[in-house]
């Protein structure tokens, strides 16, 4: 039997997933637990699931010997140390696709409310304040949406944003083939002068650490608006406050942050507290009762494809072999350092245990191989513990078929 946990208050559909496709020990928990009580609700666990709260670093990952894989239940894997993942033969996944709607439409709800100055408005009314004024408020008709990261969501919100009759132009690091009028921009710098409003759709890592900093921040327009809904790290908050106190951007809407409170009773530390021209929201990009649904069922269908048949195909760290049906008695799942001779050596010791190799799919990446093999003959303890003691073997495991 297959064990399952799985923390932080996943969508039920990542359940009924799991029960369709018979496997039914699943463990759940409503929070991320601290390390040590982690590692010991990790001990047999073979499919993990997790969000950004709980942190897989070198130490848990090496007391979790009987893990297979690992399903982040949201878009970023920066707490799972994927290296060491991959080192270990555990493939992680993630949900890329899922809450990019939800993403979409907050940064274009935001784009509006902040051109039409409804933030500061409402503040204003609530503290008794009848400001009916249209000065410093904007249709978003005829701006200019520049967006950084022309992704999977960068791409969805100039989608929206066209709608909203506003002119797009893009900039990323990679070609990307624009959709519907967007424009592409040869540099970040070209986009910042042009663009009334700014949303940020970057990944994490130190390529992007504060890549809108005092220098970026002044080439963008006066009394533009910069919307970041991607990762902390990409913006620095305190050259932010300084352009947002001097009037040189006359707004901002921030989701994420450089340092996030634990729980939600903690409080944000940001200098951006108490500023009437900027929306503050907890991380709730992707957190909609929809997009939910939908990570818990993709996230779990790539690990139940995993459990059932091997396949890797959407994994972060891994070697992708794609879903092939099975064509022996056994699926064996090998994976093993990257270096010459090594299928030799795996087809050698399947055959002197008199194993029938009837079909092989073989990828790597960087230092590991991973090689599924479907065969024919007796596949007991001794032939797996004799595979999986073969100097080459990182982790060895089989799937019946059926």
């Amino acid at each position: 039997m297959t064990r399952i946990v799985l923390f932080e208050n996943i969508h039920p559909s990542a359940l009924e997933v799991f029960e369709a496709a018979g496997l039914t020990d699943v463990t759940t928990y409503a929070s991320a637990l601290p390390p040590n009580q982690l590692r010991e609700a990790l001990e047999g666990v073979e499919l993990l699931g997790i969000r950004s709260r709980t942190h897989l670093d070198e130490t848990v990952l090496s007391s979790a010997s009987s893990l297979r894989a690992v399903g982040c239940f949201c878009i970023g894997t920066n707490q799972v140390d994927l290296e060491t993942a991959m080192l270990r033969g555990i493939p992680v996944f993630n949900a890329p696709f899922s809450n990019t709607r939800s993403v979409a439409e907050l940064v274009l709800g935001e784009t509006i409310l902040l051109l039409r100055r409804i933030p500061e408005k409402n503040d204003r009314v609530h503290h008794g304040h009848w400001d009916k004024t249209a000065e410093g408020a904007y249709e978003a008709r005829g701006k200019t949406l520049g967006i950084v990261g022309y992704g999977n969501i960068g791409s969805q919100v100039g989608i929206l944003a066209e709608a909203a009759g506003m002119r797009v132009v893009f900039h990323d690091l990679e070609a990307k083939l624009p959709l519907g009028n967007a424009r592409p921009c040869t540099s970040l710098k070209q986009l910042l002068e042009q663009s009334d409003v700014v949303t940020l759709h970057v990944p994490g890592g130190r390529a992007t650490e504060n890549i809108i900093n005092a220098k970026t921040l002044s080439y963008m327009k006066k009394g533009a608006i910069l919307i970041n809904a991607s990762r902390g790290t990409v913006v620095d908050i305190d050259a932010l406050h300084d352009a947002l106190q001097m009037s040189h951007l006359s707004g901002a809407a921030i989701d994420v942050f450089p340092s996030e409170p634990k729980g939600r009773d903690e409080p944000l530390q940001s200098p951006l507290i108490g500023m009437r021209n900027v929306i503050l929201t907890p991380h709730i990009g992707g957190s909609t009762q929809e997009s939910q649904e939908n990570i818990g069922r993709e996230v779990a269908e790539k690990l139940v494809r995993f459990a059932l048949s091997g396949t890797t195909k959407g994994a972060v760290n891994f070697p992708e072999v794609p879903y092939q049906d099975a064509a022996g008695a056994t699926r064996i799942l090998h994976v093993h350092r990257n270096e010459p001779g090594a299928m030799g050596a795996l087809s050698s010791l399947m055959a002197r245990h008199g194993l029938n190799i009837v079909r092989q799919q073989l990828q790597t990446k960087g230092p590991v191989g991973y090689v599924i093999s479907d065969v024919e003959g007796e596949v007991n303890e001794a032939v797996m513990q004799a595979l999986r003691q073969d100097p080459i073997t990182i982790r060895c495991d089989q799937i019946a078929s059926t």
